[in-house]
C-alpha cells in the first residue's frame, strides 16, 4: 500500500512552497502528483495535507507519514550508497571549484555528508577567483566545477542543481527602496559592488546592465559577502547577489533588497564535470545530495531551470 515514491513525494512536498514546486523538483507534472496524492489518500481512507494552503499544511495522518520518512529515508540512501559500493571501487578522487562565491551555506554541509559517506574519495576544493576552473576540469585538474555560467566546452556536461533569483541588495536609507522593481539606468550614478571575478562571467553585466548600454558610475570589488553587505549598508554602494545569499541579512533589516526588472532576474547554478565521470557512483551520490542540501537550507531557490 505503502511505497518510498510515496514518502520521497511527501518530504519534498513539506520542503517545497506549494504543489507546483514540488512537481518541479520530482520531475512530475502537477497533475501526475495530484493524482498520486490523491491515490494515495483514497488508498489509506484520510486526508494528508490541506488544500490550497500555503506553505503546504500536513495533517496529522501527514504528519505521521512524515516522520516516517525522516527515519526511513535516510536509512534507504545508506543502503544504496552501501550496494553501489559493492558495485564498484569505493575509492577517488573528487577535486571541484566554486566560482559560485556565496556557495559555501550549502557547499559545507553537502561536503561534510558526502565525506562521512565516502570516506575513501580524495576531497579537496579551491575558490574560483583567481584561475580558470572550467579549462583547469576539461584538462583532469578538476573533477567537479559549481558554476553560474557554462562554457561550451568539449567533454564538459552542466548538470543543473537549482535556480535563483539575483536582486539588488541597497541601504535600507537609499532613495530606490521606493520603488518596485530596479531598471538599469536607475544604476548609472551608483558604485557596484561585486566579487572580484571578470565582469563578463556577472549576471547583472551580461543580462541587465550591458544590453541596455547603461555603466554603474564606478564599480568596487569585495571578496566576501559580509564585507559587500557592509558596504552597502553604509551607504557606499549596492550589489547584486542571489536572493537566498542575503536572506539573513534581510531578515534581520540589515540591507533592503529590490528586483532587478520588472520579470526580475534569474540564473541557473550548475555542477560542471567531465562527462566520462557521470556514471562514478560518488560523483552521483556528490549531485544528488547537493540538490537535497540547497534545497533543504536555502530559501527562494526553484527546480525550474531557467534559460
Amino acid at each position: 500500500m505503502l511505497e518510498l515514491r510515496h514518502l520521497r513525494t511527501l518530504a519534498t512536498l513539506r520542503e517545497a512552497e506549494s504543489l507546483v514546486e514540488a512537481a518541479e523538483r520530482l520531475h512530475l507534472t502537477q497533475s501526475a502528483l495530484s493524482h498520486q496524492l490523491k491515490d494515495l489518500e483514497e488508498r489509506l481512507g484520510l486526508p494528508l495535507f490541506v488544500r490550497k494552503s500555503k506553505p503546504v499544511r500536513f495533517t496529522s495522518a501527514g504528519l505521521r507519514l512524515l516522520r516516517l520518512a525522516d527515519n526511513l529515508l535516510p536509512q534507504v540512501r545508506q543502503a544504496e550508497r552501501d550496494l553501489q559500493r559493492l558495485a564498484g571501487g569505493q575509492a577517488g578522487r573528487l577535486h571541484m571549484a566554486i566560482e559560485c562565491h556565496s556557495c559555501f551555506q550549502w557547499l559545507m554541509p553537502t561536503i561534510d555528508q558526502f565525506r562521512n559517506a565516502w570516506p575513501e574519495v580524495e576531497v579537496d576544493f579551491a575558490s574560483g577567483f583567481f584561475f580558470a576552473p572550467l579549462p583547469a576540469l576539461a584538462r583532469g585538474e578538476l573533477d567537479l566545477v559549481v558554476t553560474s555560467d557554462p562554457q561550451e566546452i568539449n567533454g564538459i556536461t552542466y548538470v543543473p542543481l537549482f535556480t535563483y533569483e539575483a536582486v539588488l541588495a541597497i541601504s535600507n536609507q537609499h532613495p530606490l527602496v521606493s520603488r518596485n522593481h530596479i531598471e538599469p539606468p536607475d544604476l548609472a550614478a551608483e558604485t557596484l559592488i561585486s566579487y572580484p571575478v571578470d565582469r563578463e562571467r556577472l549576471d547583472i553585466f551580461k543580462q541587465f546592465l550591458d544590453p541596455a548600454g547603461v555603466e554603474p558610475l564606478a564599480v568596487r570589488n569585495a571578496e566576501l559577502t559580509v564585507m559587500m553587505m557592509q558596504l552597502v549598508a553604509s551607504g557606499r554602494g549596492v550589489c547584486c547577489l542571489p536572493n537566498w545569499a542575503i536572506a539573513e541579512y534581510l531578515q534581520r533589516g540589515y540591507v533592503s533588497a529590490r528586483p532587478l526588472g520588472a520579470e526580475g532576474l534569474f540564473g541557473t547554478l550548475y555542477a560542471a564535470v567531465r562527462e566520462d565521470m557521470l556514471e562514478m557512483s560518488y560523483l552521483q551520490d556528490f549531485l544528488l545530495t547537493a540538490k537535497d542540501t540547497s534545497f533543504a537550507t536555502l530559501d527562494g531557490v526553484s527546480a525550474k531551470i531557467s534559460h
